[in-house]
């Protein structure tokens, strides 16, 4: 039968869909009923109601603090996620709805040995992995859907599985950024057709910016073989959309290996400005207009005369590199840049196009490197990750995309080249942008040095690489550091920022991430499904005497609570006691930090020792968030303490 159909694919190879014969196209493809129902143009795949109904459904899941993994934890506004990051994404809906200026993701391409959690049936999951990620809270409830597992190309839906894992991922991001949000995309040639129609659906059409192509390692596999089936791919796209179609950047420059000579270029253009039309030459364009006021123009044709004079020579001597070193003694003499016009050979008005020695940037990036392995071997001393993105592209994407005080998200982290770019670029132009990195605790391949080296998970080792390079730009405070951005360093360049300076922005931010982990809510969650019977329905509601769950930590409690009320994870947070006042941070503190004021040398509510809530009845004290937009009241509450919040 398989025979048989891979023939007909031969001959028919329209009538297949995803490797599988298409019923509908194989009637058409004969003349019988030729019907096909919701003719549009749209996209579609085996799945997409269900990739909807993932979307839909709300998350019971929250975010636990893990401090002990964390640097600075009290001061940094730097936050790594260790989770699924479908549920992540869903969890920071409120906390950080439109607040991010930029994403930069790196999904898996598709290759057809790429694993990824995509919508299918529950009862396919595979419990060792339930217990490992969390998949299940303690009364053996499914917190998220699919299963992290190999989309093969034999599969039946093997571009589908792929779409289904995006849409819901992409549609959650487009949540969070900012009116003037940008999200690049990182992929090859496997799916960037589907990616494309799925983000114009997504994010619109219109938003659409460019397909920037980068270079990626050539592998010479092929050269052990005489004749091969295809060509070998030299690069990568990364699709740059917008959430707004009036969204605009500087302008992009690319720095020339040889300076560009100076050209002359007609000084008449079609769009239509009869204040532009004025005689130059003897001439009055008759539509159109000229490019530059009547006054800007007159005093060009002036200095054009002034040079010939300096020059001692008439039109016809005159070459274009005696004109060239002119314009550039004369523009070092005098500091500023001056116009040069006259009348072509072909009497026509023309301007002057200064020497250059950059040029506009386009959608071809192949300065760069094709990833940054020996930068992260350097840092580790071993290969630990495969293919980890360029530092450099990420740096420029933030240069370009971002101002100082931006919060970027990566929710496919890997390796978090992010964090890495967010941190340097932060020290060399004294800004103080802040990252968030989702990443799934996936286990590392035992045969690898990185697995030998006792990291058992990529969380594990981007967690690593966070800390080293913290350590390494600490060790870097005192040291001489150049011009934290000179011309031409990543070939490309745009006009200065404000601000920063040499090594100014070490000492602008505190280096640090909190560490945060998907874990299953503090609170019970109500199971109406569940409800079938009367019986069912007590026993729901008598175990909601207390909604609290035994064992419930209190700094648990405290940040699920602030990310349902919609205050990010990095607030500033202190705990008052009864009869404190009420706190103000201090700027020493920095946002984000966190004091814990005891009231008793129990240190009841501290984050370093938190104590559990379940069934107590003591307290006195309550936390503020934000200096008191938000009161977490977490202890029992008299009062005094209920005067002092309200005073």
């Amino acid at each position: 039968m398989q025979t048989r159909l891979q023939k007909l694919k031969e001959l028919f190879p329209e009538l297949f869909t995803e490797g599988q014969l298409d019923w509908e196209k194989l009637r058409a493809a004969f003349g019988d009923d030729i019907n096909f129902a919701n003719e549009r143009y749209v996209l579609n795949w085996a799945g997409k109601a269900d990739a909807f109904r993932v979307l839909q459904q709300p998350t019971t899941a929250t975010l636990q603090p893990a401090p002990d993994e964390s640097v600075n934890f009290d001061t940094t506004e730097n936050v790594f996620i260790e989770g699924e990051n479908l549920e992540v994404l869903k969890v920071l809906q409120k906390a950080y709805y439109s607040k991010v200026k930029c994403i930069i993701i790196d999904p898996p391409y598709n290759t057809g040995s790429d694993s990824f959690i995509y919508p299918d049936r529950f009862s396919e999951k595979k419990e060792d992995y339930l217990k490992r990620i969390g998949d299940k809270d303690e009364e053996g409830f499914l917190m998220k859907e699919g299963l992290f597992r190999k989309n093969s190309k034999d599969s039946g839906h093997f571009h589908s599985n792929w779409l289904s894992m995006m849409y819901p991922r992409l549609f959650l991001a487009k949540n969070l950024l900012r009116d003037d949000g940008v999200i690049f995309v990182h992929i090859d040639d496997n799916e960037v057709h589907n990616l494309r129609m799925v983000m114009n659906e997504i994010f619109g059409e219109e938003n659409f910016r460019n397909a920037i192509i980068i270079k990626r390692g050539v592998k010479s596999v092929q050269m052990q073989f005489e004749t091969v089936d295809k060509l070998g791919s030299g690069y990568e796209t990364i699709l740059m959309y917008t959430k707004n179609a009036n969204y605009r950047f500087p302008r992009i420059e690319k720095k020339l290996e040889e300076r560009k000579s100076g050209s002359w270029n007609n000084h008449w253009r079609g769009t239509d400005r009869p204040t532009m039309r004025y005689e130059l030459f003897g001439i009055i364009p008759k539509s159109g207009q000229w490019r530059w006021s009547r006054e800007r123009s007159l005093k060009a044709i002036e200095n054009y005369k002034v040079m010939l004079q300096d020059l001692s020579k008439s039109e016809n001597e005159i070459n274009q590199e005696e004109i060239d070193k002119w314009y550039l003694d004369k523009v070092n003499e005098i500091g500023e840049e001056i116009d040069l016009l006259r009348l072509s050979k072909n009497s026509k008005p023309e301007h002057y196009i200064s020497p250059s020695e950059t040029t506009l940037a386009n959608d071809v990036w192949f300065d760069l490197p094709p990833n940054s392995t020996s930068a992260l071997k350097a840092l580790f001393g071993a290969k630990v990750f495969d293919n980890p993105k360029p530092i450099e592209l990420i740096k420029r994407f933030l240069y370009f995309f971002t101002d100082v005080n931006s919060i970027i998200l990566d929710f496919f982290a890997g390796s978090a080249t992010t964090a890495q770019a967010v941190l340097e670029l932060n020290k060399e132009d004294g800004g103080n942008r802040k990252f968030i990195l989702v990443q799934m605790p996936e286990q590392c391949d035992e045969n690898r040095e990185a697995y030998k080296a006792g990291y058992k998970t990529i969380a594990d080792i981007a967690k690593e690489r966070i800390r080293r390079v913290i350590r390494k730009i600490e060790k870097e405070k005192n040291s001489p550091h150049p011009n934290p951005l000179p011309q031409g360093e990543r070939g490309l360049f745009p006009p200065p920022l404000t601000g920063g300076g040499e090594g100014e922005g070490v000492n602008k931010y505190t280096l640090g991430f909190k560490v945060f982990k998907l874990s299953p809510s503090s609170f019970k969650i109500w199971r109406g499904a569940e409800i079938d019977s009367e019986e069912k329905l007590v026993q729901q509601l008598d175990a909601f005497t207390n909604p609290i769950k035994p064992g419930a930590e209190k700094q648990n409690m405290l940040y699920e609570l602030m990310l349902k009320a919609g205050y990010e994870v990095t607030s500033p947070v202190q705990y008052v006691t009864q009869n404190h006042p009420s706190p103000q941070s201090s700027p020493a503190e920095g946002r984000g930090s966190l004091r814990v004021k005891p009231s008793s040398t129990k240190e009841r509510g501290s984050l370093k020792a938190p104590s559990t809530l379940a069934g107590e009845g003591q307290g006195g004290g309550y936390y503020s968030i934000n200096n008191n937009e938000l009161i977490i009241a977490l202890d029992a509450m008299n009062e005094t303490v209920v005067e002092q919040i309200i005073a």
